[in-house]
């Protein structure tokens, strides 16, 4: 079908000729986002494993699950928690709807750091020959994609207000207030006064349903953007390198101008390296098939896990009972229990965990991942190759760095019991009175 309204505002999925088969992206409105053709490489699960698309979808999912979730939420300290509660039982198919914000959240978070770790371990954050993009940039927006990303996952985390969101934002107000000089106003800015009330929870409720949102998507779509500038993912320079490298030569045209006709070149004259037609094929129906194969299956996994998975709010937020041990959401276990290994007394002098191990050590972290396109000098050849032996070092160094923080991950989720005290998992927690 050629014609109609429905086929022009979606698109061809079985095109009669290669020439269809561009129109179908030229002139669609979803479907110029993409080229005309792609490398066969590009779009096989084995080397990208579709990470950035299912992260894409998820926060998809998020928008719209969220969106519908502000009409029955209520941003008030009084009835924040009877919202959550009203959402769960009284209003139609919301306790699905929480599930499954609460679980793409979870998921997305997941996704993104393994999209991180993808680009890591293929070096596909280094310029390579023939490049004429900026891969690095585009790895320090994935970077700040991943804040973000964590960002609206606790933002949201705090919103219904029940012990486990309430005592959670209390240890972030207490990290932030650990920075030397400025601390307390970075709390107060956060927190919007000196205690967590009706101006902290308008504040989190505002950076997760607007400010945050509007960020990310806008840095999405110039991550997106700057993978077709700079000629898709990097596999493709791997083509380009197996064939020659280079910029293509030059080709005599003729362009015509207000002043006349003038000799110069066209515009493969700064074409990337060349890929030949074999390793080529047309975007319709071929990416835009398993572009939508994949957001399929995150959205039928999202669902089945939002099913099976029971997400049960605790007690009403209560600032004289703190539970024991309060913890922090799963992704950021790590840092309270570097903060907890960091906090020792030497000679008399108490070093505070918290600017030690939830500052200094994130930021420094955070800092190296930045920098690291820039400091990594093995051979761009290797760029869009999984685990180079080139590319050894770096790649045990990540990974120890990345075990490193799973390992804190499952100590404080599953060996911190009662004042934050070391127990094995099968070792039975002593109990302990209630602190008020």
């Amino acid at each position: 079908m050629k014609s109609g309204i429905a086929n022009r505002l979606l698109w061809s999925w079985r095109p009669e000729s290669p020439r269809e088969a561009n129109d179908a992206i030229v002139k669609n409105m979803w479907l110029h986002w993409f080229p005309s053709k792609v490398a066969k490489r590009s779009i096989s699960f084995s080397y990208s494993f579709w990470l950035g698309t299912i992260s894409a979808v998820l926060f998809v999912i998020l928008s719209i699950t969220g969106l519908i979730l502000m009409f029955h939420y209520t941003p008030s300290m009084e009835r924040a928690y009877t919202s959550m509660k009203d959402i769960d039982f009284v209003t139609s198919y919301g306790w699905f709807l929480r599930g499954v914000h609460r679980v793409a959240a979870q998921l997305m978070v997941v996704s993104v750091f393994l999209h991180m770790m993808r680009v890591f371990y293929t070096g596909a954050y280094k310029k390579s020959p023939g490049c004429m993009g900026n891969r690095p940039s585009n790895w320090i927006v994935g970077i700040l994609l991943l804040m973000l990303t964590l960002a609206l996952s606790y933002t949201g985390y705090l919103l219904p207000m029940d012990q486990l969101a309430y005592w959670a934002m209390i240890i972030g107000a207490n990290v932030a207030a650990s920075v030397p000089f400025v601390g307390e106003q970075i709390k107060m800015a956060l927190i919007g006064g000196t205690i967590i009330d009706q101006n902290a929870l308008l504040r989190f409720y505002v950076l997760h349903c607007f400010l945050l949102p509007i960020f990310m998507f806008l840095l999405m779509a110039y991550h997106m953007w700057r993978i077709r500038k700079d000629g898709g993912l990097a596999c493709v320079d791997q083509i380009s390198l197996r064939h020659g490298n280079g910029v293509a030569s030059p080709v005599s045209t003729k362009t015509y101008s207000l002043l006349g006709i003038t000799s110069g070149m066209d515009i493969r004259a700064q074409t990337l390296s060349q890929i030949e037609e074999k390793d080529l094929i047309p975007s319709s129906p071929n990416l835009v098939r398993r572009i939508w194969l994949v957001s399929l299956g995150t959205m039928v996994i999202t669902i089945l896990l939002a099913i099976y998975i029971q997400f049960p709010l605790e007690a009403p937020a209560d600032p004289t009972m703190a539970p024991n041990p309060a913890k922090a959401p799963w992704y950021f276990l790590w840092l309270q229990e570097l903060i907890a290994d960091t906090t020792f007394t030497i000679l008399g002098m108490t070093v505070n965990g918290a600017f030690l191990g939830g500052i200094v050590v994130p930021s420094i972290l955070l800092a190296l991942l930045i920098v690291v396109p820039y400091l990594d000098r093995t051979p761009t050849s290797n760029c869009g190759v999984w685990f180079p032996r080139e590319r050894l070092t770096q790649n045990i160094i990540f990974t120890v760095m990345v075990l490193l923080v799973i390992t804190l991950i499952c100590v404080g989720a599953f060996c911190r019991g009662p004042s934050w005290v070391f127990y094995w998992p099968w070792e039975q927690w002593p109990v302990l009175p209630v602190n008020f």
